[in-house]
């Protein structure tokens, strides 16, 4: 098991409450995929550092879980399949 972390940006045009269930979903991907959350970080909507699919912010959201290494393909994939997610990244937590 090692530890990683994610950092999404979800649309500014999506509703918090959206934002917040699908973070829900994140959560229950990792839990359901043998990993466990250790911290989930929702920062709000903050200005991108540069334009993405011409929107100027977007909502971050922090999660630090810890998994196998098959878990974060997975994670990647719904990432890329759900709906208002602009950009996401997931690394492996060296400390």
């Amino acid at each position: 098991m090692r530890k990683y972390e994610t950092l999404f940006i979800f649309s500014p045009s999506l509703e918090e409450d959206t934002v917040k269930a699908n973070v829900e979903k994140f959560k229950g991907v990792i839990e359901n995929g043998g990993g466990t959350v250790d911290n989930v970080d929702f920062w709000g909507k903050r200005k991108l550092a540069y334009e993405i699919n011409k929107f100027n912010e977007g909502y971050y959201t922090l999660i630090n879980f810890t998994s196998d290494s098959e878990l974060p393909k997975e994670l990647g994939r719904v990432f890329r399949i759900t709906d208002g997610v602009i950009r996401h990244l997931i690394v492996k937590d060296e400390k």
